[in-house]
């Protein structure tokens, strides 16, 4: 099944979509990655949609990614002794570690890991930033904040801390449970929540105990911080946009996203837009003009892929959700003014062989009429350089590694197809003459551009391009 696409789509799984013939069809309508949310649901239920997925994956022959999303530390106040107060601006509060209900005068903040960043200046914003405290006073167990921004406190709302690092792991117990299970169930994808630093990612990595594809969830300016860090250790990175804007004023969120696009592309690593983008198909069958609007600034910027998360997970309207933002990409995407701002921030090659083969790739579908670019790769690595440059056409993967197949099913541009192991660059160059035919993406005559490393089956540096026609005699189907 041929995606007339670049861009990728990611649909989150949950309580609306968990039934075979959702699923088929969310697939059908565009998903090319499915996320499994950690936050929600029970491992059974999360195993039992991991098998519809790998049901359709089979009977299509079409890879498709799994997306793990771990849950991440959550800090939360304590019980208040009547269930809620209501705060008001100017006032000042005594928080500390008292497990003792909550009162008008002191709140409950069951963290000593909260405490220990605590300083003047830092900032506390409660239950997704409606109401916001300014520290005036901390020591390791007790604080003096000023309420900027008062409303009704209730009990165990969430709580985000802005203006310090935390000395806590990006993973709770329960994120080491569900990492096990997930890698154990086959996900391809761990969306690691909670990142503030580049060491988060190594301690994950440790955690795995084997080698894991992690896609770093950016939602902490501590993280923005670091970013070229963060980005040079993560596989992919997450723009989580809805937390993001929690813990920083929301017009600094699209200078922030821009800056991130750039930083991926650079580095030739994948990355996704998520959170809010057809927010409203939660409930309505149709986005607002604004939602549209995002979703197609995404892509226009160059994004690998974009999420829905409630409004496939939880939503009235999943399969419209899915439709709805294939229709925004494709449209994009037939607008010559993309391809234009594709080139425009296209980034230097860096100086080693495969960056110069990869960039002569995509000057090849600039200069000749080129219908499709075929990469041939064990790992993938190959794939992703040639995603780096955005070419115009294309970019078909041949693997003999399913696994790969399916993490490369994330990547702008790439359709994976699982092939057998190739020794031989005259078998390479017929494989890809059928998959290019049988896939639907060349006819005969066509021109087809090939790279890949040699000697075949190692992974290792791009090395060879080659340019083939294909033969007017018929082709078998692949």
């Amino acid at each position: 099944m041929r995606r007339h696409r670049y861009a990728k789509i990611i649909a989150t799984l949950g309580p609306a979509s968990s039934d075979a013939a959702t699923i088929r069809t969310l697939f059908d309508e565009g998903a090319d990655v499915f996320r499994f949310n950690f936050s929600h649901g029970s491992h059974a239920e999360h195993l039992a949609r991991y098998e519809i997925v790998r049901a359709i994956e089979k009977e299509t022959r079409r890879p498709i990614a799994v997306l793990a999303d771990l849950q991440g530390p959550k800090l939360r106040i304590g019980k208040l002794a009547d269930g809620s107060i209501e705060l008001v601006n100017g006032e000042k509060l005594r928080l500390d570690l008292d497990s003792a209900p909550g009162t008008r005068e002191r709140i409950p903040l069951p963290h000593p890991e909260v405490f220990a960043a605590l300083a003047p200046g830092v900032q506390l914003l409660i239950d997704d930033g409606k109401m916001r405290f300014e520290v005036e006073e901390a020591s390791k167990s007790v604080a003096t904040a000023r309420v900027t921004v008062g409303g009704k406190l209730s009990d165990r709302k969430g709580l985000s801390v802005v203006g310090a690092v935390l000395p806590m792991s990006a993973m709770t117990d329960k994120d080491r449970t569900d990492l096990a299970f997930a890698l154990k169930m086959g996900a391809d994808w761990i969306a690691l929540s909670f990142v503030q630093r580049p060491e988060d990612l190594d301690e994950a990595r440790a955690a795995a105990g084997r080698p894991v594809s992690l896609m770093t969830k950016l939602e902490k300016p501590s993280a923005v911080d670091r970013l070229e860090e963060i980005v040079a250790r993560s596989d992919a990175v997450m723009i989580a946009r809805g937390d993001l804007g929690v813990e920083m004023p929301p017009q600094k969120v699209p200078t922030i996203q821009r800056r991130v696009l750039r930083a991926c592309r650079q580095a030739g690593k994948p990355v996704v837009v998520a959170t809010q983008m057809l927010e409203s198909m939660i409930t309505t069958p149709t986005p607002t003009r604004a939602e549209a609007s995002d979703v197609a600034t995404a892509v226009y910027e160059g994004a690998d892929a974009v999420m829905l998360s409630a409004e496939s997970a939880a939503g009235r309207f999943p399969v419209e959700a899915v439709r709805m933002m294939n229709e925004i990409i494709t449209e994009v995407e037939r607008d010559a003014h993309y391809r234009r701002l594709l080139d425009a921030a296209h980034p230097e090659p860096e100086a080693t062989v495969s960056d110069v083969i990869c960039d002569a790739l995509r000057r090849s579908a600039a200069i000749l009429p080129v219908a499709a670019l075929v990469t041939y790769t064990a790992a993938g690595k190959t794939s992703l350089r040639a995603a780096r440059e955005r070419p115009a056409a294309p970019i078909i993967s041949l693997t003999p590694d399913l696994a790969t197949a399916r993490r490369l099913a994330l990547v702008w541009g790439v359709h994976p197809v699982v092939v057998r192991n190739i020794e031989r660059l005259s078998e390479v160059v017929n494989r890809a003459f059928e998959v290019t035919a049988g896939e639907g993406f060349a006819k005969p005559g066509d021109t087809i551009a090939l790279t890949g490393g040699m000697p075949f089956g190692v992974s290792g540096g791009t090395n060879l391009l080659r340019i083939e026609q294909l033969p007017t005699a018929t082709l078998p189907n692949p």
